[in-house]
């Protein structure tokens, strides 16, 4: 089947041929993946925030919560284009694109991670 002119983005849908509808589905329940970690992102960064606001933690993780905001829209931005790179190559029967941007969010979630690992131990120790 050609594609459809009327679909949108036309930069997707104005491309190639339908895929098999188990593949664009497929695509589709990744980029939601992709919505989901740029929430929790930005719901950590918001916590951060508030609570470095309220005194309960030191005030440098009120900065933390700003970079975990602006990365939680900087990896929703990353879903969407890659859902549409992805969706181009099938319909136009190219091979996918390489995840390039899960290792930059894996690297973020670990650094996150440490960082309130250290903010747990220090309140540990000094309870």
């Amino acid at each position: 089947m050609v594609s459809s002119p009327e679909r949108r983005p036309r930069s997707v849908y104005g491309v190639g041929e339908e895929p098999d509808p188990r593949f664009s589905l497929a695509n589709e329940r990744t980029a939601l993946a992709w919505m989901r970690t740029a929430v929790a992102f930005i719901a950590v960064g918001i916590a951060l925030v508030s609570f470095a606001d309220a005194g309960a933690l030191p005030q440098w993780a009120e900065a933390l919560g700003l970079a975990a905001v602006l990365g939680g829209a900087v990896v929703a931005i990353r879903g969407a284009r890659s859902w549409a790179r992805i969706e181009r190559a099938l319909r136009l029967g190219e091979p996918l694109p390489a995840p390039s941007g899960l290792f930059v969010v894996a690297a973020a979630v670990v650094v996150a991670a440490a960082v309130m690992a250290g903010i747990a131990m220090a309140g540990l120790v000094r309870g």
